[in-house]
């Protein structure tokens, strides 16, 4: 019996990828648990796993009395003591070795209850520290199921499961079952319902791992992301920087004749992606935000306040501010200043110290 123990752990282990000590643990644990109820017994329970000798045992260790025993769960008189131990004495301890047969249907129930609840734990311990070890990582997956009511996505990653949901998802893209997507994970929480990842094709980090992947010179830390500003599906602008001035930061992210950022930009269904020069300085920083308009003028208006008002010509005030207010508004996240546009005729004839028109004032 006890090599078919053994072999059985030892299966468990192979196809649960549960470390077979935390099983010997938890069903130490659980055998303890059982003889106590159906024994009455107090903490003198004794289990012996021994995996390499192959032995599986539990006892009850007993004192020794001479003659009158007051409790039979803790106490053996000195005849029967020495059934199990030549040379016991009086007020030493032997173990009293139970027979597998001796244990009791409640017992084995506990003890089958108690085992399986120690493998959903160390599944569950398991599937956090997948999570965790990618927690802010870009990942691949493998789509299982696809609600078709809610839309969300079922997924496999590595031994754990995760979900993608609709809010999380690229506006647009399908996905078909068996099929290989990246995703990015967030944040990585342990609820009452097991650990939780919380998972993402729409957060801007996915794009910055992207960029790590396929631009060797940010891998190796020449070139630096500084900051990401995406809206999903539409547009991204990425702001980087050089730690070695004969590396230009923007070309080696675009890639020969467009090869890399092209890649990325398949990856992510023809998302648009702007890459830019980062700055300390914020004028400079705030006109290469606002690419591909040209900026005349960067005026502070409030440092602390992180506030300033754009000047651009007035062909390029349409440019500027985008499409729905899309350019200056991903300009705003990127540099994380309150961008105040204005054409430079003075089309609405403003003076200077008023605000733009609410169609040209764009605010982070």
């Amino acid at each position: 019996m006890n090599n078919e123990f053994f072999e059985a752990v030892e299966m468990l282990e192979k196809e649960k990828g549960v470390p077979a000590d935390y099983l010997y643990e938890k069903i130490s644990a659980a055998v303890v648990i059982a003889v106590k109820r159906d024994y009455n017994a107090k903490d003198n329970i004794i289990v012996t796993i021994d995996k390499d000798k192959r032995i599986f045992s539990v006892a009850l260790r007993k004192t020794v009395v001479e003659n009158e025993v007051t409790d039979p769960t803790t106490e053996i008189i000195l005849s029967e003591a020495k059934k199990y131990n030549k040379k016991a004495l009086v007020g030493d301890t032997v173990d009293v070795t139970l027979q597998t047969k001796q244990f009791g249907r409640i017992a084995a129930q506990t003890a089958k209850h108690v085992i399986r609840q120690g493998i959903r734990e160390a599944e569950r311990g398991q599937m956090l520290q997948e999570f965790t070890s990618h927690q802010q990582e870009l990942v691949t997956a493998t789509v299982n199921r696809i609600d078709p009511r809610t839309g969300a996505v079922s997924l496999e990653i590595g031994k754990a499961d995760a979900l993608l949901l609709k809010n999380e998802q690229v506006p647009g893209e399908t996905f078909s079952e068996g099929e290989h997507i990246k995703v990015y994970i967030v944040e990585v929480r342990d609820g009452d319902k097991g650990p939780r990842a919380m998972i993402s094709r729409t957060h801007p980090g996915l794009v910055k791992r992207l960029f790590e992947l396929e631009v060797p010179e940010i891998y190796d830390g020449t070139v630096e992301i500084k900051s990401v500003s995406r809206e999903a599906g539409s547009r991204t602008k990425l702001a980087v920087l050089s730690r070695d001035k004969n590396v230009d930061p923007v070309g080696a992210c675009i890639g020969n004749r467009g090869a890399r950022v092209g890649k990325i930009v398949d990856e992510l269904g023809g998302e648009k992606i702007d890459i830019v020069r980062y700055s300390e300085n914020p004028v400079e920083f705030i006109s290469e935000a606002l690419s591909p308009a040209d900026v005349l003028d960067v005026k502070i208006l409030d440092e602390q306040a992180h506030s300033c008002k754009v000047t651009v010509p007035d062909n390029q005030l349409s440019l500027a501010i985008g499409n729905k207010g899309q350019n200056a508004r991903l300009a705003a996240k990127l540099t994380g200043w309150k961008i105040d546009i204005r054409p430079e005729s003075g089309f609405y004839g403003e003076d200077d110290d008023e605000p733009a028109a609410d169609d040209a004032a764009i605010l982070g």
